[in-house]
């Protein structure tokens, strides 16, 4: 059977998150749908990175296997007449031929999360929805030297959701920048992998940091402490983005 990469955008906010869900809509069963409407087939869509509700992405990846060798632009045009028909907030931004043993998730070499705050008095009206709201100044370069504590290879369970599976908490953060532009502050993290609500975790910690509440040595002494408790408040899903995932062949 032919597969195929599918390179995804979604808001998150109509969704139960990417994974199937028994009683909710997630963005993946949004997709199989109309992958079924499409052609027939009953298929299992596989993702790069399992984004909880609420969490957009602009560079989701995913593949399946089609019974027939379709047209790439045939499938992305189909499929995005499918999910507007259904009124999905989901657009396949590319369809391609992928090699029979590319993995969206298991062939990805890293994944990028941006994370937007808007930090100003008034409330957002135009951005509802896609960044947290944050009415106390931050101090946006404080959060950033803070944030170089937790780069390299650590064990992050204090920044690990409760219900995380993952087998080991152990995890190497690349990247961890924090940058402000006018109202926003804009906090970017890249790795291999990540665990179930680590980034909303690290970015609600170092919020503390930006209220001066915390300092960098309280964020590497929560960190040291690998205890859930030590986390600061886990940052809501608004303003989390899955922005790029990385593999062999630069796509």
């Amino acid at each position: 059977m032919p597969r195929f990469r599918l390179d995804i955008e979604y808001d998150g906010g109509a969704y139960a998150g990417w994974q199937r869900q028994a009683d909710r809509l997630s963005v993946q069963e949004a997709i199989e749908r109309a992958v079924e409407k499409f052609c027939g087939d009953r298929v299992a869509l596989h993702g790069a990175g399992r984004t909880d509700a609420g969490v957009h992405a602009t560079a989701q990846t995913a593949h399946i296997d089609l019974s027939k060798d379709w047209p790439p632009d045939t499938v992305r045009d189909a499929l995005n007449a499918h999910l507007q028909q259904a009124g999905d907030r989901v657009a396949i931004l590319k369809a391609s031929r992928a090699a029979a043993d590319f993995d969206a998730r298991f062939s990805a070499l890293g994944r990028h999360y941006l994370y937007r705050i808007a930090n100003r008095r008034a409330p957002p009206a135009l951005e509802k929805g896609k960044v947290w709201w944050v009415p106390k100044s931050l101090d946006a370069g404080a959060m950033h030297e803070a944030a170089k504590v937790l780069l390299g290879k650590h064990d992050f369970t204090t920044f690990r959701s409760a219900q995380c599976q993952a087998n080991s908490p152990l995890r190497t953060l690349d990247r961890l920048d924090v940058a402000r532009t006018g109202d926003v502050i804009e906090i970017r993290a890249w790795a291999r992998s990540f665990l179930h609500n680590q980034v909303r975790s690290m970015v609600g910690s170092l919020k503390r940091v930006g209220e001066h509440a915390w300092t960098s040595a309280d964020l590497k002494a929560a960190l040291d402490a690998r205890d859930r408790a030590a986390c600061g408040q886990v940052a809501p899903p608004d303003g989390l983005f899955l922005v790029g995932v990385d593999y062999p062949d630069g796509g």
